[in-house]
């Protein structure tokens, strides 16, 4: 192969891969933006419903301790790790923790939600968000 061949072959490869990451962040992007559709629906109906937002807690990464939020809203997996908040944001309810969480409580960021809670993870199981969401709602205020 030349000099001008391999010069050609990495400019094409390069242009091939700027190709497929700028797609990918358009899928991505697009998939965000359902996504919060779905949490705005989900907040609005729960709202309307007459479901009572509760007081968030957070948990560490051990899996044990928990941890005080500012933030209320509706746990919307049994876990109690991921919750919709009821300004329409979505969290994810796990922190480092530590004596400054214990003593003033978590400060948690929202999080982009995804069409598939789970996707990816290490233990398989995925659900779409769209599901967990009408699950929380058909439950009430009998939620775990």
């Amino acid at each position: 192969m030349s000099v001008d061949e391999r010069t050609a072959w990495r400019t094409a490869h390069r242009q091939a891969v700027e190709l497929r990451t700028a797609a990918e962040e358009r899928r991505r992007s697009e998939e965000t933006e359902r996504a919060r559709k779905l949490v705005a629906w989900f907040t609005r109906e729960a709202q309307q419903c007459g479901i009572r937002p509760t007081v968030l807690t957070a948990v560490g990464y051990n899996g044990r301790t928990r941890y005080r939020t500012a933030l209320t809203g509706w746990y919307v997996d049994v876990a109690h790790s991921r919750a919709v908040s009821v300004a329409g944001d979505y969290y994810l309810l796990t922190v480092a923790g530590g004596l400054r969480a214990r003593l003033l409580g978590a400060s948690i960021q929202p999080q982009d939600p995804r069409l598939v809670v789970g996707e990816g993870g290490r233990d398989g199981q995925s659900v779409p968000l769209r599901d967990l969401l009408q699950r929380r709602l058909a439950a009430g205020d009998d939620w775990p």
